[in-house]
């Protein structure tokens, strides 16, 4: 056997076992395997991760954006006419966000932490000062005192005579700064003389600079990817008391800052939010691509927030059954001491067109109002995301207060805000270049099957130009006598004289 056959059966058998490992390879997904192995040991809350740092202090920056909505004819309204009002902001502030007092507990299968949030105004990204910039707009702490003593008579008049002396009405004009972080208001300052539970300063957002919703106890992750980052238990409670059925009541999911890796489009993402006093879920929309990465888009469906009819499994989240708001709409009263405050998405985006109709000057749109997520499926973690969400109170005649006969029931717009983040050049570099090593490492069969092919192609060639050399020299060595006789050298012996083979035909 020549070096040529030696070699071209060399290429012949490599190029073989390059096919049949790499085929198998792909097959089995071995190195796939291995990679997304890795990345659910890698994910996890725990000291040394490579996301624990990240969790505990979150680079991207957060915005937090109020929109408020100005009441312009007051008077008509509580004569029964249509409200009108005017959307006014945002009113932008940089939120700080970081987790404290973190600590470790059985033995790194959960982790119990604070999440303290505070906020710097930023006048550059606001629309004016809000110190100065005055709203109107329902005088909440009245409306929460009205409900309270509703159904009592004596109260109701109590109430009532000291709503007239000091001038509090059912609408009230306050700087930005007063509804945001509080003001003191004349009714409650004048209750919490005599009951020291009434706290006598309100605001929509009061206590909540550089404070925290309560302890919350999260997964880690290390025994199950799949709970890396759930709530466990919040303020000691695995269960809620808000609601009337134990599914209602269930805290369900993340906190929002995490989610655990090797996302689907077909699971839905459970999310539990103190702010809502309950835990919602978000679907998968579409796919979109931030700063190169790509993600899946999460946001909450219609029946997140659907009236009982439409989604029975809400019928808990019914305060009352006289208390059943319709879609779109969530009483957040038992969470927030009776007060009449109804949750909702801006401009009462996915709610029953009845809500939009009601106030002059909604006018929701689904690229402005809308809730979602933007999510690298791979990693889980968050690209961009933006949390939208509406404060509204219900008025209704209450009787005993003379002022409210004229008005007609109504889910009125307070304010909403939008809480936006998008992630950092830096940890969008860090991400990307985890996901070419993901890549790589994943499709690595493919680069053996790959080279398997190109030693194919070599291998085909050189039987292909082997074949011809062995045909044209066979051509080339074919010989005739130059006579019928041969003929003598007489000093060098007998030779045969090479001619070309004659045409047969000839």
């Amino acid at each position: 056997m020549t070096r040529r056959s030696c070699a071209i059966h060399a290429v012949g058998v490599t190029c073989a076992l390059l096919l049949v490992v790499g085929i198998g390879l792909v097959v089995a997904q071995v190195f796939r395997t291995l990679m997304h192995n890795r990345l659910k040991k890698e994910i996890v809350l725990v000291e040394g991760s490579r996301v624990f740092e990240s969790w505990k202090t979150p680079p991207p920056p957060v915005y937090m954006e109020f929109f408020f909505f100005n009441v312009t004819n007051v008077n008509e309204f509580l004569e029964g006419a249509k409200p009108e009002v005017q959307q006014v902001g945002p009113y932008t502030y940089r939120e700080y966000r970081y987790k404290d007092n973190v600590s470790m507990l059985e033995n790194d299968l959960k982790v119990s932490a604070y999440n303290t949030k505070s906020f710097v105004f930023l006048r550059e990204r606001s629309v004016g000062d809000p110190a100065v910039d005055s709203i109107t707009t329902v005088n909440i702490p009245a409306w929460a005192v009205m409900n309270k003593v509703k159904g009592s008579f004596f109260r109701s008049s109590m109430v009532s005579i000291w709503m007239n002396s000091l001038k509090s009405g059912l609408f009230t004009t306050r700087t930005v700064d007063e509804l945001l972080w509080g003001y003191e208001d004349p009714l409650l300052a004048r209750i919490s003389a005599t009951n020291a539970e009434v706290e006598k300063v309100f605001g929509l957002m009061y206590k909540k600079n550089g404070s925290n919703d309560g302890e919350f106890i999260y997964h880690t992750g290390k025994q199950n990817y799949m709970d890396y980052g759930r709530v466990e238990t919040w303020k000691g409670q695995s269960q809620l008391t808000f609601w009337t059925s134990n599914q209602s009541n269930s805290i369900n999911g993340s906190d929002g800052s995490a989610f655990h890796p090797l996302l689907n489009k077909d699971e839905r993402i459970y999310i539990f939010t103190p702010d809502l006093c309950r835990s919602i879920y978000m679907e998968f929309e579409k796919d979109v691509e931030v700063k190169g990465i790509p993600a899946y888009r999460f946001t909450p469906p219609r029946s997140v927030l659907a009236s009982k009819e439409e989604n029975p499994a809400n019928e808990g989240f019914c305060v009352s059954p006289q208390e059943c708001l319709g879609t779109g709409l969530l009483k957040v009263s038992p969470c927030r001491k009776g007060a009449p405050v109804v949750a909702s998405f801006p401009h009462f985006h996915l709610a029953d067109p009845k809500y939009v109709a009601a106030i002059g000057g909604m006018s929701p749109q689904r690229q402005h109002h809308q809730t979602f997520l933007d999510l690298n499926p791979t990693t889980g973690v968050i690209v961009r995301a933006n949390k939208r969400a509406q404060v509204n109170v219900l008025l209704s005649r209450i009787p005993g207060f003379p002022k409210t006969r004229g008005m007609n029931e109504t889910v009125f717009p307070v304010m909403f805000l939008n809480e936006s983040v998008v992630i950092d050049d830096a940890s969008a570099a860090r991400v990307q270049k985890l996901l070419l090593i993901v890549t790589l490492v994943s499709n690595f069969p493919l680069v053996i099957v790959g080279l398997g092919a190109i030693l194919l192609g070599v291998f085909i060639i050189l039987l292909v130009r082997a074949r011809k050399q062995k045909t044209s020299t066979e051509d080339d060595t074919s010989y005739s006598p130059v006579s019928d006789k041969e003929k003598e050298d007489p000093q060098n012996g007998t030779y045969i004289g090479l001619t070309p083979k004659a045409d047969p035909q000839d």
